[in-house]
């Protein structure tokens, strides 16, 4: 159990069933009144952010989230498959509970596998990745503008923005959170 008086960035939590992270939390002490916890939590599983109010004392059950690491191997249709580095065991997990920046992981990768309770509710890719660009326009000498970027084809099919110095065949550095070129790998 946790109360709401010892709330911290990142403690996941059971509310109503549900399990919930939070985000960020404020003790209020009114000059009139008793104290109480602003907090902004979000639901794990379906993503939503909620804001409200605790009383300090009020107390939780305390979700234990399990995240592990994983190697993607491959997708069949919606399936994609993870396998577990020490068992050696093929989890599949369907496509719709991957995340939007899953489209930067090539297979072999190292990814961590979200669970709770033994059910699988998401995945986390690596914060950065380095891919190869497949196709983009050459740059042309003159294209000078500040911070000029182009589109860009990396070897995963995704598509981004990079600078104009970069050609086909470079290998270069993304951010999977925010989707940016970083750098030159």
């Amino acid at each position: 159990m946790i109360s709401a008086g010892d709330f911290r960035n990142g403690v996941t939590f059971e509310l109503d069933g549900q399990v919930v992270q939070v985000i960020e939390f404020q003790h209020v002490k009114p000059g009139k009144g008793a104290a109480f916890v602003r907090t902004k939590y979000k639901n794990v599983i379906t993503g939503s952010v909620v804001e409200t109010s605790f009383n300090p004392t009020a107390k939780f059950p305390t979700a234990y989230v399990e995240r592990k690491d994983m190697q993607y191997s491959y997708n069949d249709g919606d399936l994609y498959y993870f396998m577990d580095l020490e068992s050696y065991e093929q989890v599949p997990i369907s496509a719709d509970k991957l995340p939007d920046s899953f489209k930067f992981v090539k297979e072999d990768m190292i990814c961590k596998v979200l669970s709770y309770k033994g059910s699988v509710f998401g995945v986390e890719p690596p914060n950065f990745v380095e891919l190869v660009v497949t196709q983009t326009d050459p740059g042309f000498k003159g294209d000078t503008a500040t911070n000029a970027t182009k589109p860009a084809t990396v070897e995963t099919g995704a598509e981004i923005k990079v600078p104009l110095f970069i050609d086909e065949g470079e290998k270069i550095q993304i951010d999977t959170r925010t989707g940016e070129y970083m750098s030159r790998a």
